[in-house]
């Protein structure tokens, strides 16, 4: 099951906070991710990882449904790495040799 905005936001709830508050801290938190992303900066999250953009370049595709050849124009997209601690604790590594 994926953990949803909703999710996030009852964690942060039950901190103490006010329901409000706890969606004005997910959602500013949110922003601040999506606007350094849009200026193609990296956001660098220590013990989680990076979100980086990744240009793209146009390249020949095929439409699966109708097998046509089409031309995929150039763009960017998110990529992310997650940080050697968060790899490490997904593997259930308890520190790194």
């Amino acid at each position: 099951m994926a953990l949803t905005k909703n999710d996030i936001v009852a964690a942060v709830y039950e901190l103490g906070f006010t329901k409000k508050k706890s969606v004005e801290v997910i959602e500013t938190l949110l922003e601040a991710i999506k606007q350094t992303l849009e200026k193609s900066e990296d956001v660098l999250i220590s013990g989680f990882g990076k979100f980086c953009i990744k240009e793209k370049h146009q390249r020949r595709g095929r439409n699966p449904a109708t097998g046509d050849d089409l031309l995929l124009r150039a763009r960017k997209v998110v990529t992310f790495k997650c940080s050697g601690k968060l790899r490490n604790k997904i593997n259930g590594v308890e520190y790194a040799e």
